[in-house]
């Protein structure tokens, strides 16, 4: 979650982010916008759960 997408995409490709460190470099491959931190934070747990992780795969490979 971000408010900054760019700086958050930096962040992680300069390798600042200790726990995304290891798996550099990140291709931005989808986005969403939520009205508040409640409802991002729902997504986000979504988008990181094994359903999630699926349907971004799947978007991965449609690329």
């Amino acid at each position: 979650m971000t408010t900054d997408l760019e700086e958050r995409i930096a962040r992680h490709n300069n390798g600042r982010e200790k726990t995304t460190k290891p798996y550099l470099p990140f291709e931005l491959i989808f986005t969403e916008s939520r009205e508040n931190w409640i409802e991002g934070r729902k997504r986000e747990k979504y988008w990181k759960s094994g359903v999630g992780k699926e349907q971004l795969r799947k978007l991965k490979t449609k690329k």
